[in-house]
């Protein structure tokens, strides 16, 4: 019972000492990995990228202890950061307390949403998401985490757009126009690093060597190279109008958020007081609202592009002053300006104007403040079916991942137990200032490797995570940007998987078919990731209920294997008087009548039939509809002077036929096989028949044969 409820205490059975020292340089090694892979995936997410390393001490802990799997690393994963953005970049800007807010309130509502599965024991609801589908949007995924780092790779900043493929040509416009070469630089030896440490040394931690290496140079190159000037030293009027443009329209905005969120309250009491007129009234006002809204945003999406655009150089002017003035009127100091600009107002008194390349920054030291997220109904609804969607797709990568490994160590998996551990990781996480997390493939197989024996590895990483944020946060603050961009570009290549799509459509071309629209629809629809898995469940939904409703109805005729197969597919003739139907499927209220329909079709087609048998070994399960259509077809038969009868019915179905009585006026026609119900209709069904070579004659003088050697 105690075993029951805390999974962990089973570890410790014939737990040696050596256990604990090889479970402890495992939990450093997957910690080595995870600290630069989480801050990368935070700023995927589009939070700061510290709140990565919240998400990395409580989560990976409370996992392993409460799950069922021990060697499976839990903490932020590429695909569950990317539907964190795409799920609250509706509702606050990137970074933005209310951002993060929003995230810490999904990451308890993924973690309910899991631990309710759990608990009621439904893990097989992971289900509906069908492996084309997955395959589909996972692959799509890559793509898209792939390219969102492209201006971090460049060193350039654009707005982004309502479709991914839009952010990701205005990335190209401004690389075009301008890069930062050591940015460049610094991204592609970080890549190259890790690439070439992965094919030659796969044991050393690439991500973290690559990373203390970009930082060593980072530091000791000068990398960040930033100043704040007044906007006096601009020595450009174009560029002080689109600042003094910029500022006027964010100023503009925040009265305008101010009177529609009045507008939303007087709707609201409109609304619960049946008031039509002023509910319609409300509306047309927050219509407007928003009209202005829409048009100072892009207004100001122009304006910040403009400033973006604009490439400084540094002159020296007399008395220890420097102005900057457009690269093209001047080369100055040689290094190329630019003004950093945001969501936010600038302040004409402390412009920042950046001269080298984007570095993490300052980490704040300590772990954060524990408490509880608050839950506004409104940003929950808008959430759930977020939460929902995350939570399955973060569980379908964590338990594979368990399996792969609990194949190689022979370990039990529980399912709903895994959905508690992680359940229980996100919603305490949360406390903790975490994102939605789940288990990674690439730190999980880095802990299989290192030889950890139970999940006080996880225990041990989380320690590490916890030592790094009280002590040593300030190595952090000349990371490179563009390394962490590296990481995630690095990370997401296992992700992509073309051989999917071709198994898929091996096995069935629908099933191709989905993951190939899966794959586009998510592509055509980012950063709306949602739409693209609902197009792919949708789809897959469809299939399966066609596929219900007309099932697969074959006549069987003898192949030369001495098998009864499909007589269609294998180009056999059939018998002129004898039709032996095989019915592949649940007989139920969505496809009883098909099975009338088929048999009528038969009848009309098959002028000479006079015995129907129907092989019932596909029929593994039948409701009411099933048993009154069978019903109903047996007794039309019989009217048209043809014989039916069954043979090979699954106990199930000959359960619910003998609570209808329905096998009480079929049950000399019943039969236990194929071979005997041929046997005995064959005498019958060719009385005064021309037809001189029956395709099911063999398997009856077989049967005669064998009972004679019997006698």
């Amino acid at each position: 019972m105690l075993i029951r409820f805390f999974p962990f205490l089973a570890w410790f059975k014939n737990y040696r000492p050596d256990d604990l020292r090889v479970d402890a340089v495992a939990g450093l090694t997957v910690a080595l990995v995870l600290i630069p892979q989480s801050m990368a995936y935070a700023q995927l997410a589009g939070l700061p990228a510290y709140y990565g390393l919240y998400a990395s001490f409580l989560p990976p802990m409370i996992a392993a202890l409460f799950g069922s799997s021990r060697q499976l690393a839990t903490g932020p994963v590429a695909v569950v950061s990317l539907m964190t953005a795409a799920s609250l970049s509706p509702l606050a800007s990137a970074g933005s307390e209310g951002y993060i807010a929003y995230a810490i309130l999904l990451s308890i509502m993924v973690g309910i949403f899991q631990l309710s599965l759990g608990l009621l024991r439904l893990g097989l609801v992971v289900n509906f998401l069908s492996h084309p589908v997955v395959n589909g949007f996972t692959n799509a995924a890559a793509i898209i985490i792939a390219t969102s780092q492209l201006s971090g790779m460049f060193g350039v900043s654009v707005d982004s757009a309502e479709h991914h493929y839009e952010t990701i040509v205005r990335v190209c416009q401004a690389a075009w126009h301008y890069t930062h070469w050591p940015t460049l630089f610094m991204g592609v030896f970080a890549f190259a690093v890790m690439y070439g440490l992965r094919r030659i040394a796969p044991k050393i931690p690439n991500v973290l060597v690559a990373v203390v290496i970009t930082v060593l140079i980072s530091w000791a190159t000068g990398f960040e190279h930033n100043v704040t000037v007044n906007i006096s030293a601009i020595a450009s009027p174009e560029a002080k109008e689109k600042i003094e443009a910029f500022n006027s329209a964010v100023k503009a905005l925040q009265p305008l958020t101010e009177q529609r969120a009045e507008i939303g309250k007087t709707f609201d009491i409109a609304a619960k007081a049946g008031d039509q007129i002023a509910v319609i009234d409300a509306e047309h006002d927050l219509n407007v609202v928003n009209i202005k809204m829409e048009r100072l945003k892009h207004e100001a999406h122009l304006n910040r592009e403009e400033i973006r655009s604009f490439l400084f150089a540094r002159v020296e002017e007399s008395g220890s002053t420097a102005n900057f003035y457009l690269k093209e009127k001047s080369d100055g100091e040689g290094r190329t300006w630019r003004i950093k600009v945001g969501n936010s107002p600038l302040n004409p008194e402390k412009l920042l104007m950046i001269g080298g390349g984007s570095v993490l920054g300052a980490v704040p030291a300590g772990l954060p403040a524990f408490s509880l997220p608050k839950i506004d109904l409104k940003i929950f609804m808008h959430l759930f079916p977020y939460a929902a969607i995350i939570s399955l797709l973060g569980f379908m990568e964590a338990i594979s991942i368990a399996k792969a490994m609990a194949a190689k160590t022979g370990q039990r998996l529980d399912p709903n137990q895994e959905l508690i551990g992680q359940g229980l990781a996100n919603i305490l996480g949360s406390l903790g200032k975490s994102y939605p997390v789940s288990g990674s493939f690439s730190r999980s197989a880095v802990n299989l490797q290192a030889g950890a024996v139970s999940g006080l590895s996880s225990v041990f990483t989380g320690i590490a995570v916890v030592i790094m944020l009280l002590f040593f946060t300030p190595l952090l603050y000349h990371l490179p940007q563009s390394v962490l961009a590296a990481v995630i570009m690095m990370a997401v290549i296992g992700l992509i998987n073309v051989s999917g799509f071709i198994h898929a459509w091996g096995a069935q071309w629908y099933d191709g078919a989905i993951s190939v629209i899966s794959f586009i629809c998510t592509l055509g629809f980012a950063p709306h990731l949602d739409k693209g898995i609902m197009v792919g469940v949708v789809l897959s939904l469809g299939v399966f209920l066609y596929k219900s409703m007309r099932p697969t109805m074959a006549s069987l005729s003898r192949h030369e294997d001495d098998a009864l197969r499909n007589a269609l597919s294998h180009g056999l003739m059939e018998c002129r008087h004898i039709d032996l139907l095989r019915f592949e499927g649940t007989l139920f209220f969505a496809n009883a009548s098909y099975l009338e329909d088929k048999i009528n079709e038969r009848m009309m087609s098959k002028k000479e039939l006079k015995d129907i048998i129907i092989a019932a070994n596909g029929i593994n399960d039948m409701d009411a509809s099933g048993e009154e259509a069978l019903s109903l077809t047996i007794d039309r038969v019989r009217s048209a002077g043809v014989r039916i009868s069954l043979c090979s019915v699954n106990e199930s179905v000959m359960a619910v036929m003998k609570r209808t009585h329905l096998f009480e006026e079929i049950r000399e026609n019943i039969y236990p096989t194929m071979e005997i119900a041929i046997c005995a209709v064959h005498r019958h069904a060719h009385v005064g028949s021309q037809e001189e070579v029956c395709p099911l004659q063999t398997v009856c003088r077989m049967v005669k044969n064998e009972i004679r050697k019997g006698d």
